[in-house]
């Protein structure tokens, strides 16, 4: 069995401001999503990682590093959605858009302008997964990527349709653990950290497709 922990970066300045990211490059943690980072390697301090990964972002190296995992090796298909067009932009601004409303109901029809198919996108991401179970038939495999992702690896584990993925929530440095048998996959926990309360207080909100930027990751 391959149990693999999904972490979410921490927030970045991005999250922060509001901004949709995507493959922007150069986008840092901020104060906030370091210490989140920090806090999750007192988390898994007492685990017996195996191997670790993680996407190319900057983000995703931060939080890797800051965790514990400083050596997590980059794995393409766990990088975060290529928004193409919608990239940068504010998140207020996008939820204008025609495209907003289908990215929130039928997110199995959406391609971003110039950008990626949101199907696509799951199917690198639970490819990826496939990949690292191969590597690793045993052990416990930590993976820093995007919310997105996640969502897509987590919506694949509970044979979810894709168009149901928003109902999942991801938030910046939460952990969500998936252990990987040899007939089916068992979701253990989804969007966990240590301040349940904070978890509380911060019900999911719309998302463009739950990526980077949602009102409940300006913490």
């Amino acid at each position: 069995m391959t149990t693999v922990v999904l972490i979410r970066h921490g927030r970045s300045t991005a999250n922060a401001d509001g901004v949709l990211a995507g493959r922007a490059e150069g986008v840092e943690l901020d104060d906030v999503g370091r210490e989140q980072a920090y806090r999750l390697g007192d988390l898994l301090a007492d685990a017996a990682i195996t191997a670790s990964y993680r996407s190319p972002s900057l983000r995703c190296q931060q939080t890797a590093t800051l965790l514990g995992q400083p050596d997590a090796e980059v794995l393409p298909g766990l990088d975060e959605c290529d928004y193409g067009s919608w990239t940068n932009r504010k998140l207020m601004e996008l939820s204008g858009e025609p495209l907003w409303s289908t990215i929130q109901k039928e997110p199995s029809s959406v391609s971003f302008p110039e950008g990626e198919a949101m199907l696509d996108m799951r199917a690198r991401a639970v490819d990826a997964i496939s990949t690292i179970r191969a590597r690793h038939e045993e052990g416990t495999v930590v993976v820093v990527s995007h919310g997105d992702v996640i969502k897509s690896i987590l919506s694949d584990a509970l044979a979810q349709n894709f168009d149901d993925f928003q109902r999942l929530n991801v938030a910046p440095a939460s952990v969500s653990i998936v252990n990987y048998g040899h007939e089916r996959p068992f979701v253990i926990c989804m969007n966990a950290n240590s301040d349940v309360a904070a978890l509380l207080a911060a019900p999911a909100a719309p998302t463009v497709g739950g990526g980077d930027v949602s009102p409940t990751d300006n913490e």
